[in-house]
């Protein structure tokens, strides 16, 4: 069901409930103001009767003249036959009555309101007692009277409201498809919108309970609109260096074809199997630059270093081995733990050994690189010759590798790096050791996170 729908039946429910409600307390309020009204009429008969006793009452029970016929009462004059008065003496005798048919029942114990059923009637009577106890005086209204004037009184009131409901739902059934305009509006605009269209939603117009959505629906179009970014760049720079790879097999597979002597097919297949080390290393590295760069929230767990460290270097032996370098890997002091982080630890051992490979490619054979584990800093360095401003400025450039490499690579690992330490809240920081030799690589926490 719409919420259009949805919120014309709530209207449509609780607008004549509502009206109900208030009928019924209206009523009632009416009856009890009518009921005051009425008492008090009666009250007052009751005690002018009483203040006319002993001049010339008869001494015999007497009966007033009948009151009129309903038909002969003027309109809009009350009808007395729905009245009766009587008046008794000490004794109990009727010494006064002004009703025939219904007689007002004698009750010398009781005093003010009581409500009596005579001739299968409701009456409501009072009794009033005089002070030096001679007489009783008892005057009574029929109740129908007072129901009478409150029905009277709430129909004239209701039926203009009967009448008027229609209108008003009608009314109030045009008031929420109106309200709900900006939102008809905003949704028709989306269907038409392509879907290349991730401009952000104009919220200047739309009403304040709109803009919380809207604000959140540009939000999304944003992050859309960088990750497609992302995916176009990915997807340029892929096809930008996988070109050259493949260009440079396809030339030395023709090399191993047209070799003529074993040596020199052994030597074009020594650079072959180069080649392909340097494919499959870039078309893993730019697949780990996928995932990093997917968009997705890793999940985030207590780091434990130890194993991460562990397999980070485990993963970078054999290349340091063939190289004659060799690893350390400094942990705090006794009693101090290391780098408090909340990360998942598959990616931060991907980070490490990046960095780990890095460094040991680029180190002069047979010395050493170190990784450091601080308390709330990580560190790479190696002994290799330092890098210049310009060299150290466009690292973390996907696809950048400094001039004069021997060592096979895509120039990815940092931007990898990089990618990771942003998702958790770390940045990196590239310079030299602290005698201004070699190259180190710094992971801390980002000051915007802290």
């Amino acid at each position: 069901m719409s919420l259009q729908r949805r919120l014309l039946l709530y209207l449509l429910i609780c607008a004549p409930l509502v009206w109900g409600v208030a009928l019924v307390f209206s009523v009632n309020h009416a009856r009890h103001e009518v009921n005051e009204l009425f008492d008090a009429e009666l009250i007052r008969l009751a005690r002018q009767v009483q203040a006319t006793l002993g001049r010339g009452l008869p001494t015999e029970a007497a009966t007033l003249p009948s009151a009129p016929h309903r038909d002969a009462v003027e309109a809009g004059d009350a009808d007395v036959r729905d009245l009766a008065v009587a008046v008794w003496d000490r004794s109990g005798q009727l010494m006064l009555s002004d009703r025939e048919g219904v007689q007002l029942p004698y009750r010398p114990e009781r005093g003010g309101f009581v409500d009596e059923q005579l001739a299968g009637r409701a009456w409501r009577v009072y009794y009033l007692q005089s002070f030096d106890g001679r007489w009783l005086v008892a005057s009574g209204q029929r109740v129908f009277e007072r129901d009478e004037l409150v029905y009277g009184l709430t129909v004239s009131q209701v039926v203009p409201w009967l009448l008027v409901l229609p209108v008003l739902l009608g009314v109030m059934a045009w008031a929420v498809r109106r309200a709900l305009l900006p939102m008809a509006r905003l949704t028709r605009d989306l269907r038409r919108r392509p879907a290349d269209d991730l401009q952000p939603l104009d919220e200047r117009r739309a009403p304040a309970e709109l803009k919380p959505l809207i604000g959140a629906m540009n939000g999304l179009f944003a992050r859309i609109e960088q990750m497609l970014v992302r995916e176009r760049r990915f997807t340029a720079d892929a096809a930008h260096e996988l070109r050259t790879p493949l260009a440079v097999l396809r030339a030395q597979w023709d090399v191993v074809q047209r070799a003529g002597s074993p040596a020199e097919r052994a030597a074009a297949e020594a650079k072959f199997g180069i080649g392909l080390d340097r494919m499959g290393r870039l078309v893993t590295q730019m697949l780990a630059l996928s995932r990093v760069e997917s968009g997705s929230a890793p999940v985030l767990d207590d780091v434990r270093w130890t194993p991460v460290v562990e397999q980070a270097m485990s993963d970078c032996l054999a290349l340091a081995e063939r190289r004659g370098i060799e690893l350390a890997c400094d942990w705090p002091p006794a009693g101090r733990h290391p780098m408090p982080l909340l990360g998942n630890e598959h990616l931060l051992t991907v980070l490490l050994r990046n960095l780990l490979d890095n460094a040991v490619r680029y180190a002069p054979a047979g010395t050493l690189v170190t990784l450091r584990i601080g308390q709330d800093t990580i560190e790479v360095e190696n002994a290799g010759p330092p890098l210049s401003a310009e060299q150290l400025a466009r690292l973390g450039e996907r696809f950048y590798r400094p001039d004069g490499q021997q060592e096979v690579g895509s120039g990815l690992g940092v931007s990898i790096v990089r990618r990771i330490a942003q998702l958790h809240g770390l940045e990196l920081v590239f310079g030299t050791r602290a005698d201004g030799t070699g190259v180190r690589a710094l992971l801390r926490f980002d000051s915007e996170h802290r």
